[in-house]
């Protein structure tokens, strides 16, 4: 009779102590991870979902600061050469512990192959384990930008990884699927335990983690994506979801009118843009043959004058968005305010100047959009339609969700096109090693300058501050002068939640669920 006493009274306190201290989220945004392969795909929602799982060398924080993650130091022994030394009993969600070897094999991994990664770390001539908790990389020249640059790289386990046949990341613009495109396994605070791609994800807390458990009281984190924002906006105010870090501007007042729900609103670091195929002789989509009219100047001109960006920001954007003249936004290294000054909006000099490319009836083209990536990504792109009409430019919209529209993209089957950036390492080698080098795996627009390149190469290696800086502006003096993109605005992102759910709100968009509490 005392033991079942004892159980009875056990099952009580449990009861009542466990929610204090262990909750659970469920967390909404329009589209899904495209894997769970971390080295697989450059995108930001895919980031979101792994970094609650996988870890890199180094991170950032909640204010984007550099923090120290699986090193806890590191230094360079000479300009090429960086050695980190690895933390202490850190384990895999499996028990395995964490060994220089599993860092080595990710670096060489997010290398090579199908890997979307390349050119962010490409500057990676070697990485070899000294001892199993010191990691040496060797760089082909000094590399000022090499911490921020492995924020983004994370780590998996080697022998997991070979053990299930992903020794390669995943081809992921094959449609190729692999065991850790389904599944994964990482050293961070949350593992996933259910993958039922685009329609629901768990989470439950890693107890082996090495971190502060007690930053966060989250067992179990459902993410359940819903493309749709009325019906998303829905489900948190009818209680179906806890949280969203896509809260569609046009709905920011009615969730704050609720005494239940609140919302938190910053500038994102993002720019939202129009690429337009320049390199190819004839547009696949276009009604002219033989030519292509992207191909002058004076056409990306025109379309560049044809919109209307303030008129997007009020309408469209409720006011949450930021015009933007140039690709890249505040606070990345080679941002200036001049360049970012946007050219006025000239419905007429854009006829003009139509009429002068020998297009003076327009053309016709095809626009494709995401429908589920970016803030309000169709409605801007359904009003850019109607701006350029108004200059005779007959633009088709093909609005897809953000699987089938990055796979196009990447294969090569857009002429023009809706994309967004966010620069992770604040600086602008990340934009023009991936958008505007010739051989950028992101760069179709079929941008290439020789000049361009020869700069590229030099934000790398130049650690002269002045000399870096000023090769960096030369750069975005001629990509602006050429227009290869069309700059439409810098996103404001919104966190949607209920009262009583905090999630420290981020300038990447990215929730860190280990600093989350439910009270």
């Amino acid at each position: 009779m005392k033991k079942i006493l004892n159980i009875f009274l056990s099952l009580i306190v449990v009861g009542l102590v466990s929610p204090l201290f262990a909750a659970s989220i469920k967390w909404s945004m329009p589209g899904d991870s495209l894997t769970l392969d971390p080295h697989a795909q450059n995108e930001g929602p895919t980031h979101m979902v792994s970094r609650q799982v996988y870890e890199s060398l180094v991170t950032r924080g909640i204010d984007m600061s550099l923090e120290p993650q699986l090193a806890t130091s590191w230094e360079a022994t000479d300009p090429e050469t960086w050695v980190f030394t690895l933390r202490d009993g850190v384990t895999f969600s499996n028990g395995k512990a964490l060994r220089a070897s599993d860092v080595v094999f990710s670096i060489n991994r997010a290398l090579s192959g199908a890997s979307d990664m390349i050119e962010l770390i490409d500057s990676i001539t070697s990485v070899k384990a000294l001892n199993p908790s010191t990691v040496e990389i060797k760089t082909e020249g000094p590399n000022p930008i090499l911490l921020n640059q492995l924020s983004q790289i994370f780590i998996m386990s080697e022998g997991w990884s070979k053990q299930n046949g992903c020794e390669l990341s995943q081809d992921f613009d094959a449609s190729e699927e692999t065991y850790c495109s389904i599944n994964a396994m990482g050293t961070g605070p949350f593992k996933i335990t259910l993958r039922e791609q685009d329609t629901r994800t768990v989470f439950e807390r890693n107890d082996s983690w090495w971190g502060d458990q007690s930053q966060h009281n989250i067992d179990r984190i459902e993410l359940l994506p819903i493309k749709n924002d009325a019906t998303r906006v829905a489900a948190l105010l009818s209680g179906d979801i806890d949280f969203t870090n896509f809260t569609p501007a046009q709905d920011i007042n009615r969730i704050n009118s609720s005494s239940s729900h609140k919302v938190e609103s910053t500038p994102q670091a993002r720019t939202v843009f129009f690429g337009m195929d320049q390199g190819s002789d004839e547009l696949r989509s276009s009604n002219i043959k033989g030519a292509n009219p992207f191909k002058d100047k004076r056409v990306r001109l025109a379309m560049y004058h044809a919109l209307d960006m303030d008129a997007i920001k009020d309408k469209v954007m409720r006011g949450l968005s930021q015009p933007a003249g140039m690709i890249t936004y505040p606070g990345v290294q080679g941002y200036t305010d001049a360049l970012d000054a946007r050219l006025p909006y000239d419905p007429e000099l854009s006829k003009k100047l139509l009429a002068e490319a020998g297009y003076p009836d327009g053309f016709e083209v095809t626009l494709d959009c995401p429908n589920n990536r970016y803030i309000n990504d169709e409605a801007i792109c359904v009003a850019a339609v109607g701006m350029f009409a108004k200059v005779g430019v007959k633009v088709n919209l093909d609005a897809q969700p953000k699987s089938i529209h990055f796979k196009d993209l990447q294969n090569d089957l857009s002429d023009f096109y809706m994309l967004g950036w966010g620069v992770p390492t604040f600086d602008s080698h990340y934009v023009y090693s991936f958008l505007l080098s010739s051989e950028g795996s992101w760069n179709k627009v079929g941008f290439s300058d020789a000049r361009v390149d020869e700069l590229v190469g030099t934000m790398l290696t130049e650690t002269n501050l002045d000399k870096r800086n000023a090769n960096i502006a030369e750069a975005w003096a001629i990509v602006q002068d050429n227009m290869p993109y069309l700059p439409l605005h810098h996103q404001v992102i919104s966190w949607g939640s209920k009262g009583n759910v905090n999630v420290p709100i981020r300038t990447n968009n990215e929730p860190l669920f280990r600093h989350a509490k439910v009270n």
